[in-house]
């Protein structure tokens, strides 16, 4: 939680009552089991990696907007989906090429 969730007791942000990510699943896949099969995207998994890139660059395309004005379910889908899609382009390139220019000076 922010310091200033805690310091004024305000209600915590729908990022932060998103359940810890496990692996991959989170706590609330259980509710989403029971939506009759409606497909929330995709498994990463089942993608391509040019599809792969595509669903990643949407979703930071709409980040902000998002962010700012989509609903608290909206909100939390766009984090959960963020995160699949992340972990799985990260489990296929573990040893991704890092930019020296985005480096830190120590």
């Amino acid at each position: 939680m922010t310091e200033s969730v805690r310091r004024t007791g305000g209600e915590a942000s729908p990022e932060q009552r998103l359940p810890e990510w496990d692996g991959d699943r989170t706590g609330t896949d259980a509710a989403l089991d029971d939506l009759d099969g409606a497909l929330l995207g995709v498994d990463p998994a089942e993608l391509g990696d040019e599809d792969l890139i595509r669903e990643m660059t949407s979703l930071h395309r709409t980040r902000l907007d998002t962010l700012r004005h989509a609903t608290d379910s909206a909100l939390a889908n766009h984090l959960r989906r963020t995160a699949e899609l992340e972990t799985e382009y990260l489990a296929r390139h573990p040893g991704r090429e890092v930019d020296p220019s985005r480096l830190r000076g120590v």
